[in-house]
């Protein structure tokens, strides 16, 4: 009975010191690494949004940010309400400023965007709504000033975001759309070519990966293009998707996308609990606090999500996976829809969530 008594506790202190030893493993896994961040364990580029403003001014962000991240996107100081404010003025300072630190930092510059209705300037608006053909000559001259400008230092564009409406597969009547009609976007494609043939460009849009007529829709212009012989190389799924979006319909939707045969880029990622209706102050929320079961849930879905995106799109095609914006103090989505959410991999804290090592291990995991 001893002896058994002995095996009995040996067999437990084992048992006890093997869970220990397992869940210090996992804990350790789970251990931020700045060595070794997304970027080192990535073999196609991994990006963020960023204010460039903020993250100089940050110290803690900006290590963060060049741990990570080997693509940079500026959220809003590219888009044309930034750059011509009034006519006859360009603001270039700010743009500068951001080159210079992708530079610094061997990090790409992608350039968003060129042409977006909710970025067009006022005094522009003002005056070609009056005038077509004015219109037309400026959005030539812009994209060609801009673009050129930046030839060579610029690796890609989205040459034209969000064309086709929230839901379904029709145009959305835009201010370009209105006055200049659905060539516009075409043209877009033609002007950014022609000044900087080695540039990549996109096609931007947002409900894409769950939405099939906007994305079928997508689709056909995208092979209307390459049958006319316009200059389009990718397509962004900003991928602003919830926990409840399907990972099937994603992965269905990437794979038509790749078909196509063009680079796609994730384009502005986050993953959101509570709902909105894609409008401004549209939000609905649901789920007043941020549970570890959630945390968890929420690293699940970003890992699937990196999983998708490697198995579906060829290894030529990947251009990347770009978040918007890479923390849950920074995100756009809480003032925008007016919710408190935790849509991120960082948290308000700038501490990695268990979502950041979820996403992580989706890049180390050896693909079949």
């Amino acid at each position: 009975m001893k002896i058994l008594k002995n095996q009995f506790l040996n067999y437990f202190v084992l048992s006890f010191t093997l869970a220990l030893f397992l869940v210090s493993c996992s804990k350790q896994e789970n251990k931020y690494d700045a060595s070794r961040g997304l970027k080192t364990v990535a073999d196609f580029p991994i990006g963020t949004a960023i204010q460039i403003k903020k993250l100089l001014n940050d110290p803690q962000l900006k290590q963060l940010e060049i741990e990570n991240f080997n693509s940079i996107t500026s959220d809003r100081d590219m888009k044309m309400n930034r750059i011509t404010p009034s006519e006859g003025v360009y603001n270039w300072g700010t743009i500068d400023t951001i080159l210079q630190f992708a530079q610094e930092n061997k990090q790409r510059l992608f350039g968003h965007n060129l042409i977006w209705h909710s970025s067009t300037p006022e005094w522009v608006e003002t005056k070609g709504a009056k005038d077509s053909v004015w219109l037309a000559k400026f959005m030539k001259e812009y994209i060609q000033t801009y673009v050129g400008r930046y030839k060579g230092k610029v690796a890609a564009w989205d040459v034209v975001n969000e064309a086709f409406d929230t839901e379904g597969g029709e145009y959305r009547k835009t201010f370009w759309y209105t006055n200049l009609g659905k060539s516009y976007i075409e043209k877009a494609f033609v002007y950014a070519h022609e000044i900087d043939p080695k540039a990549i460009l996109f096609y931007n849009d947002f409900n894409i990966e769950r939405d099939s007529l906007k994305l079928n829709a997508v689709l056909d212009m995208v092979n209307e293009f390459k049958q006319k012989g316009v200059p389009i190389s990718g397509i962004g799924f900003q991928m602003h998707i919830r926990m409840d979006t399907p990972d099937e319909i994603i992965e269905k939707s990437l794979e038509k996308a790749a078909a196509t045969g063009l680079q796609i880029h994730l384009s502005e990622v986050d993953i959101i609990f509570n709902k909105h209706n894609d409008t401004q102050n549209g939000g609905v929320q649901i789920y007043q606090e941020l549970t570890d079961e959630m945390k968890k849930e929420q690293a699940e879905k970003y890992k699937n999500l990196v999983l998708i995106y490697r198995r579906t799109v060829p290894k030529a095609q990947q251009f990347g996976i770009t978040f918007w914006n890479f923390n849950d103090r920074d995100t756009w989505i809480n003032p925008f829809f007016n919710l408190k959410d935790w849509p991120t991999i960082f948290d308000d804290k700038l501490s990695p969530k268990p979502a950041y090592f979820g996403f992580k291990e989706a890049l180390e995991q050896e693909m079949k």
